[in-house]
């Protein structure tokens, strides 16, 4: 039988404890630690990572009150909450030891000890401390992900070209834990995608956690992340695990990465090549298993440039980039998402609508700014408003305004010359707005508002 993984680190200032110590767990754990001092207990923990501490009541000579014993387990605590410690007491200090027990140790050994019940001790602490640390990790991932479990998952669909081969493209990275990159406009379903990589994979048994990094603040992005200890900051009342830890050997999903700030993205760039992170609080390392797949409608490359992006965190992230076409580029699967959209909001408004042919003509000729997203929500909008069993062209109210008519061509650059006029008309010519709504750089919105001849 081999040795246990587990590393113990025992610290007494009698010499021939802990040599007997040594001796008797040696056979059994992968690394025995001895320190005869706890003065340099933090940079130990720090360092090592013990997976249980045992630790004596008494240091200083002639010392009996085992005061000491709690002054050093208290710092443990401070230093890392989650620290399994044995304490290691004389007869007269049992009561003590008890009490110390109250202050977070585990258990308690009293010396001399026997050999089977210095080892029966250990085990059974180690086998609670890996009890708790897997329930603590469930009811961690519970609490971060339970709204997402609660919604209704979607699935991607489409027989285009244009999807045959983005479907293609995921069946091929999810046999690998690869990085993947999906870029595309606002809409067209980058969290579909995503979730059907890790669907796919190996890691598809375990966690698969979403993060909207454009709704979390600068202010709240490592605790949101990385995690936090109780008290790191006002409002931290206990410790947390952040996404990457609720993720771990799982997928992490971070959406909207292209709105990181320059800060966010030198601590999100460390975690990933250390595949470590660090609690705010702590100078403790967790380390993280994690296949991390990202998404966003901004332009990357542009923003490198801009220097608003930093050029080493794109090549971490994307060892694969998967374009997701807009809805206008894929035409062809807009009868087969209607239908899909029709059949759930008929089940949850309990009706039994259809759709007229006049009603999917109409689609097929509209640009779709919004892309699927704005299908969705098109297709509820007309099962609720709608006085017949049948939708039809006017339930749809899709009347393209302004300079933004429906193009007679498909050809791409009629269809973009649309998107662009559709956008400025949404958002009454704030170029900002629209072109976070197309998904491009102010500075591509510009060139192509050029090209065009578009009057602004």
């Amino acid at each position: 039988m081999g040795k246990s993984k587990e590393k113990i680190l025992i610290i007494d200032d009698d010499a021939d404890v802990l040599f007997t110590a040594r001796m008797i767990l040696r056979p059994h754990y992968a690394e025995i630690l001895t320190e005869k001092s706890p003065k340099q207990l933090e940079s130990v923990l720090n360092r090592e990572s013990p997976s249980l501490v045992i630790l004596d009541m008494n240091f200083a000579a002639g010392a009996t009150t085992g005061n000491e014993g709690m002054f050093w387990l208290r710092k443990i605590k401070e230093i890392k909450p989650d620290q399994p410690v044995i304490m290691n007491t004389a007869y007269g200090d049992i009561e003590l030891a008890v009490e110390c027990m109250k202050e977070g140790a585990f258990d308690f050994l009293i010396k001399p000890w026997q050999k089977e019940k210095l080892l029966a001790t250990v085990r059974n602490v180690l086998e609670i401390a890996s009890s708790r640390k897997k329930i603590r990790q469930l009811d961690e991932t519970r609490r971060v992900i339970s709204g997402d479990l609660a919604r209704k998952k979607g699935r991607l669909i489409g027989d285009s070209m244009a999807m045959q081969q983005v479907l293609n493209q995921i069946s091929k990275v999810a046999a690998t834990d690869a990085n993947v990159l999906i870029l595309g406009e606002n809409g067209t379903g980058k969290e579909l995608v995503a979730r059907e990589i890790h669907h796919q994979s190996r890691r598809a048994p375990e966690s698969f956690v979403p993060v909207d990094l454009g709704a979390i603040p600068s202010t709240l992005f490592e605790s949101e992340l990385f995690g936090h200890v109780k008290g790191a900051f006002t409002d931290a009342r206990e410790s947390k695990a952040g996404r990457f830890e609720v993720a771990d050997k799982g997928s992490l999903f971070l959406d909207e990465i292209g709105n990181i700030s320059l800060e966010g993205q030198a601590k999100l760039l460390s975690a990933l090549q250390n595949r470590q992170v660090y609690r705010l609080g702590s100078s403790v390392p967790v380390d993280v298993d994690i296949r991390l797949i990202s998404a966003t409608n901004k332009p990357l490359y542009e923003m490198i440039r801009e220097q608003t992006f930093r050029e080493d965190l794109v090549y971490r992230i994307n060892t694969v980039e998967i374009h997701l076409p807009p809805l206008r580029e894929r035409i062809d699967d807009i009868p087969l998402l209607a239908e899909h959209f029709l059949e759930r909001f008929n089940s949850k408004y309990e009706k039994g609508i259809s759709l007229a042919g006049e009603a999917v003509d109409r689609m097929m000729r509209y640009t779709w700014p919004g892309n699927i997203r704005e299908l969705q929500h098109t297709i509820e909008r007309a099962v609720i408003m709608a006085d017949s069993d049948s939708i039809r062209e006017q339930d749809l109210f899709l009347k393209e305004t302004g300079q933004s008519p429906a193009p007679d061509s498909l050809h791409r650059d009629d269809l973009e010359k649309a998107a662009i006029l559709k956008a400025l008309d949404l958002h009454e010519g704030n170029l900002s707005k629209a072109s976070k709504e197309l998904g491009i750089g102010r500075t591509t919105l510009y060139r192509k508002i050029s090209k065009y001849g578009i009057d602004t």
